[in-house]
């Protein structure tokens, strides 16, 4: 078996020669994308953190309500947030809720319209697979090295190490719901003289909507799973609690700050739910 192991293949190598070639020759790209994605995040986090906080739980409960339909729904998420208040929470909680919307804004952007391409092209799925397979499994941890490498210290390489991890979910469920559309209505639409562009944003988009809408639920999930990580490469928010309390062995400030983590989660889900007709 030494001579399998003595022609050890090069990946590791390969992808470090990939990197380098990158942030030598991509320097203006990486810094036009931090720049543009940090002036999001930055105007996403003043939206939240500028008007007094019982206005901006009062905006998510009515913006439940106008979701829902639902009274219990938008009481659960007032209370919610008032408990994030009177565990003094807030900032922390504004500043993950950022890093989500701007997950999400990326995410839902970027991927929907790839799901659609892949919809109508199956060749193009096909070669996309291994892609978003690996993008899903690969340990997540090793996503944040080339985000330190491009991007540096801060929330915008914790917000790029989500967007990988997460992007395969809204692309998968919008293929899905574009491609599962019935064949009866596609026909009758172009029976009626619709275009491929009507056909498009008139059967299919409906007819995926819920689908797209779960893509977004497991966009905002995903993007909170990622949160303590994004903390290691010093993006604000809930995790960095989470990340002191286990440097620091405390039991109190890590159940704390991860059942805020929990009832964030929990709020975003009943607040985007799309119930099965």
């Amino acid at each position: 078996m030494e001579w399998l192991t003595e022609n050890k293949l090069p990946v590791g190598d390969v992808a470090a020669d990939g990197f380098d070639w990158l942030q030598a020759n991509g320097v203006v790209f990486f810094d036009a994308l931090s720049d543009s994605l940090e002036a999001m995040i930055d105007g996403i986090l003043w939206v939240l953190q500028t008007p007094h906080p019982l206005i901006v739980v009062a905006i998510f409960a009515a913006l439940t309500y106008t979701l829902q339909r639902s009274w219990k729904a938008a009481l659960f998420t007032f209370l919610g947030f008032l408990f994030i208040l009177n565990q003094g929470y807030w900032e922390e909680t504004t500043e993950s809720l950022t890093l989500v919307l701007s997950a999400c804004v990326v995410c839902m952007g970027v991927g929907v319209p790839i799901g659609i391409a892949a919809a109508h092209r199956p060749r193009l799925y096909a070669a996309m697979r291994p892609i978003l397979d690996l993008m899903q499994t690969l340990p997540t941890f090793v996503y944040l090295i080339p985000a330190i490498v491009f991007f540096g210290i801060g929330m915008v390489p914790g917000l790029i190490a989500t967007v990988i991890f997460v992007l395969p979910a809204p692309i998968r469920l919008t293929h899905l719901g574009v491609s599962k559309t019935p064949t009866e209505l596609l026909e009758a639409a172009r029976a009626f003289g619709a275009t491929g562009a009507q056909t498009l944003w008139k059967v299919e988009l409906p007819y995926a909507f819920p689908q797209i809408m779960a893509g977004l639920n497991q966009t905002i999930m995903l993007s909170l799973s990622m949160v303590v990580i994004a903390a290691l490469v010093g993006a604000d928010g809930l995790g960095v609690p989470v990340v002191r309390a286990l440097n620091q062995v405390n039991t109190s400030l890590g159940f704390e700050s991860g059942f805020i983590i929990v009832v964030v989660a929990i709020m975003l889900d009943r607040m985007l739910r799309v119930e099965k007709s």
